[in-house]
């Protein structure tokens, strides 16, 4: 069984579904989910590769920079180079080669529209390969919590924020990705100015669930292995039921253990489509600010709970204060996720 050891998403990484409506109806407008809470390790592969930056490449003519002589920026999304699509940096990589310096037409993403670039890559003189002079990523991994699970359909929702590229800070676009079983084996306690994080262990050989959508307000798929989700289904709560007062989450910090902890709903905040964030929030179970020092990175996705229905998902903490943070509205996340 293969392992990886990676540290939490949460604000590291602080991140369209086409599926039908989904969920079981409990009341006429009612939408019923499994809250779930359970940690998972999330891998993501791009559609296209992001420039991440742009680096001078030394030749027997000195110093060049292709990159960035062609027009290519930090946070650009490669999608073909001439006729061939690219989707990872071994593919870039094997066509830079195969060019050999001849000049090529790169197709490129920015700002979400098509740009058309011509560069030519530069021999490097200190190992004799063609290169761009662009740092490139193709796949993001790391530790996330999974918010809602649907029992009828095996759809479910993740993180409560997209899944954001450390370097350019613009969400990745997917072509594919999926959520792997995790244990969690250690947490490092977040303090004011330090937020602390969720250390995770998952098998890379095991597939729990495939990805089909980052968006502003989660991760979305379908679960491969309905076993692995256990829960009762409860209503998600209409925007207007949600109140300031007393709440609880369920996350997982030890383990694959679920466990509930009390919060507060410090403030609810009016509707806004630009903002996912939609109530603040504060840790008042003594158990969990003694376990992690409040919300961790990793917990984002963890449901919040109030008066029997789920309400959202935590999604971001402040920094200053790591028994505060943010959370987002549950129905934004089944909008997000075109289901209900």
């Amino acid at each position: 069984m293969g392992t990886a050891v990676l540290r939490g998403l949460g604000l590291l990484l602080a991140a369209v579904l086409t599926m039908s409506p989904l969920m079981t109806v409990a009341r006429a407008g009612a939408v019923t989910v499994v809250p779930v809470g359970k940690a998972v390790g999330i891998k993501l592969f791009s559609d296209g590769v992001v420039v991440v930056g742009t680096s001078e490449i030394a030749t027997e003519n000195g110093n060049v920079n292709p990159a960035k002589a062609c027009g290519l920026r930090e946070g650009d999304i490669i999608t073909h180079i001439n006729s061939t699509e690219v989707d990872t940096i071994e593919e870039v990589s094997a066509l830079l080669q195969e060019l050999e310096g001849e000049a090529m037409s790169i197709r490129a993403i920015r700002d979400d529209k098509q740009v058309q670039l011509t560069a030519t890559a530069a021999l490097c003189s200190a190992d004799g390969a063609y290169k761009l002079g662009a740092w490139i990523r193709d796949s993001m991994a790391g530790i996330g919590t999974v918010t809602f699970y649907c029992p009828d359909t095996g759809a479910f929702g993740a993180l409560g924020h997209g899944i954001n590229d450390v370097d350019t800070a613009l969400l990745m676009p997917l072509d594919s990705g999926s959520i792997l079983p995790a244990t969690v084996a250690g947490v490092e306690k977040g303090k004011a100015g330090d937020p602390g994080q969720l250390q995770g262990v998952f098998d890379t050989d095991s597939t729990l669930g495939l990805l089909h959508a980052n968006t502003s307000g989660g991760v979305f798929g379908v679960m491969a292995d309905s076993g692995w989700v256990e829960g009762t289904p409860v209503e998600a709560a209409q925007r207007s039921e949600v109140q300031s007062g007393e709440a609880s989450i369920l996350c997982n910090i030890s383990g694959d253990r679920v466990e509930e902890y009390g919060i507060e709903i410090s403030k609810v905040f009016a509707e806004n489509p630009d903002d996912c964030r939609d109530y603040l929030i504060k840790v008042t179970d003594q158990r969990l600010l003694d376990a992690t020092g409040g919300i961790v990175q990793g917990m984002s996705g963890s449901p919040i709970l109030q008066n029997g229905k789920i309400v959202g998902a935590v999604t971001h903490v402040l920094v200053d204060d790591p028994a505060s943070g943010y959370g987002i509205y549950v129905g934004r996340m089944l909008q997000q996720a075109a289901v209900g």
